[in-house]
């Protein structure tokens, strides 16, 4: 769904940014939160602790948030019209540079198969944000990503509070804290629509799990690494040091 222009400013939030949110529903990194019961089921032992699905799920799914808020940080860096608006786009390329770090750092020790490429849905995402420019670009990037970032903190909550895996926790611990500033920098804009946000957190459509599925890598593909950008660090948290993959 490609998003008209209107010369309406915040007012795009409450018309045609609501139809397109709804239709893109819920980011892929909440997949977890729709996990059965065979979501605590141990799928190995290792020297960290026991590795659940659960778990397996969490790691790889923070992964793929970075290969689609990494760029819309890039382009609101880029393209925002605002100060505050290129301020959040600097933290969420800084903090999800972070985040990948320790999914690329913990993915091998935990025998764990990282995707290269975000999900068909937020791949949608991207797109979407992409094809808009000037005040309507900031609008609609702020609001779908300040929905992502509100509906992951409750999966993060889970995973912290049951994981028996210490790398698994460190993940979590570093996920809380990056994923509050990120919504900080972006209520910062003053362009979140509340009302809206609070509406797709609670009640999100349902998509089919293969559109909420990052898609495996080739065989011997090598592992993208996301990047932090040039400049003064920005504050937000640093990969918790850990054993050194080889």
């Amino acid at each position: 769904m490609r998003i008209t222009r209107t010369t309406a400013g915040t007012a795009f939030v409450a018309g045609s940014l609501v139809l397109t949110l709804t239709a893109l529903a819920y980011p892929a990194v909440l997949g977890v939160q729709n996990a059965g019961n065979d979501q605590a089921r141990v799928v190995t032992e290792t020297r960290y602790g026991p590795l659940t699905e659960a778990d397996r799920d969490f790691v790889v799914k923070v992964r793929a948030a970075g290969l689609w808020e990494h760029p819309l940080g890039l382009m609101a860096m880029e393209r925002g019209t605002t100060p505050e608006m290129r301020e959040a786009g600097e933290h969420l390329v800084t903090g999800h540079s972070r985040l990948d770090a320790t999914c690329r750092r913990i993915a091998p020790e935990l025998g764990i198969t990282l995707p290269n490429l975000a999900s068909p849905q937020q791949q949608q995402f991207v797109s979407t944000v992409s094809g808009t420019t000037g005040k309507q670009f900031d609008t609609t990037a702020v609001n779908i990503m300040r929905i992502t970032h509100g509906q992951i903190f409750p999966v993060i909550a889970k995973i912290r509070a049951n994981t028996k895996n210490s790398l698994v926790r460190q993940l979590a611990d570093q996920a809380n804290d990056t994923v509050l500033d990120h919504i900080t920098v972006l209520e910062r804009t003053g362009l979140v629509n509340f009302d809206q946000v609070n509406f797709q957190q609670s009640a999100p459509p349902g998509l089919p799990k293969v559109q909420l599925t990052p898609p495996a890598p080739q065989p011997g593909e090598p592992v993208l690494a996301l990047t932090e950008p040039p400049g003064p660090d920005v504050g937000t948290t640093a990969p918790t040091p850990g054993p050194t993959v080889r």
